[in-house]
């Protein structure tokens, strides 16, 4: 079946995969964002254990499914990940800092002879929620932007900016695409907690939480919307293999695929919903639309970035090294061969949500924090 595909169809093919799995990861980013709201939706030390230990029963899916992403990258893309982990090595070590620092804050926070105290635990998460999120936006909205960086006659990188891939975040619209990212992990992280969590004063602030913050969200929204629509945008020619700059390029790549333009109005929509269904009609399912919601809107954005002819990871220093989805592939045979084990992720898929579900299928309530196991936990 794979065999007989065509080199290109299968790259196409992985760069959707891959999509789909970064996607995925920033849906289960309301971990992250969870933990920014740990000072707004928790008031006493008793609001807190249920905050934590609700997310804490998460987070190593993220932070999974983030390197489940990095690695179908690695395998599928190996020239991207080389140029990128291989030069812009600073902002990649920032990034799995704050994420050390989170692991670290949900082993020991609760732990006894705990000499830090769980102040600077929180700390820690929140530093993750708001850092950590904010870089990953940088980092992907560089693949609009560009990066700076030359590639050799034999693919060796040299990153031409001292700050190493930090520099990133010294664009504005880099800034601005971390802070859509970190606001809609707020909001998802609010959806997420009034959904699991049996507790009428942390129910209250966490509906207040998901509007205040959908009006935070939407001028960084509409400024990368904008900012999409009107940009330069790096193409390449077809007829030659060269990489030109094209006004408009990323609004002529979703009018001419007008599938994930679908995708990316419907997954905006889908987002307030959530928020509206929360905060204003009572519900507490709005996770799950504001969760597929943004699993939509991350396809329609990484299919801009690379579909119809663009490099996604282009190089605003040397043009012609600037990266395709077919310049950095792997070879026919290695995705080939990826490709029949990607087979098996749908059974992955259904066992993670057969065990969501299970730890899901009874809200956590002031009532649990009497088991002296669950008070070990976080």
């Amino acid at each position: 079946m794979f065999g007989s595909m065509e080199l290109s169809q299968l790259q196409q093919l992985w760069w959707l995969i891959a999509s789909v799995v970064g996607s995925l990861f920033l849906f289960l980013t309301f971990v992250q964002g969870g933990q920014t709201l740990l000072g707004t939706l928790a008031k006493n030390d008793e609001e807190r254990m249920l905050v934590v230990n609700s997310l804490g029963r998460k987070w190593e899916l993220t932070f999974t499914t983030l390197v489940l992403f990095g690695g179908a990258l690695f395998a599928a893309f190996p020239k991207f990940y080389a140029t990128s982990f291989g030069g812009a090595y600073w902002v990649w070590v920032a990034i799995l800092f704050t994420f050390i620092v989170q692991a670290v804050s949900y082993e020991y926070r609760r732990k006894p002879g705990n000499v830090l105290g769980t102040g600077v635990y929180d700390a820690f998460l929140f530093i993750n929620g708001s850092l950590g999120v904010l870089l990953i936006g940088a980092a992907v909205g560089t693949f609009f932007t560009g990066s700076n960086f030359s590639l050799n006659a034999y693919n060796q990188v040299t990153w031409q900016h001292p700050l190493r891939g930090l520099e990133a975040a010294f664009n504005p619209f880099n800034v601005s695409f971390g802070l859509m990212l970190v606001f809609l992990a707020r909001i998802l992280g609010a959806m997420y907690l009034l959904n699991n969590i049996e507790h009428e004063e942390i129910a209250v602030r966490a509906r207040k939480a998901c509007f205040v913050n959908l009006l935070c969200l939407l001028p960084f929204l509409l400024y990368v919307v904008s900012g999409l629509a009107m940009m330069q945008g790096f193409a390449v020619d077809p007829a030659n293999g060269q990489v030109v700059m094209e006004s408009g390029k990323y609004l002529h790549n979703l009018l001419a695929m007008p599938v994930y333009l679908a995708l990316l109005v419907v997954g905006l929509v889908l987002v307030v919903f959530g928020v509206v269904a929360n905060a204003f009609l009572g519900k507490r399912n709005g996770i799950w639309f504001g969760g597929i919601g943004t699993v939509l809107v991350g396809v329609a954005i990484f299919a801009t970035a690379a579909y119809n002819n663009t490099p996604f990871y282009p190089s605003k220093y040397d043009l012609q090294s600037s990266l395709t989805i077919y310049n950095a592939s792997s070879s026919h045979y290695t995705l080939t061969a990826m490709s029949y084990v990607a087979l098996a992720v749908p059974l992955v898929l259904a066992y993670v949500a057969y065990v969501w579900h299970a730890m899901d299928a009874r809200k956590i309530s002031t009532a649990d924090l009497d088991d002296a196991e669950l008070k070990k936990l976080y």
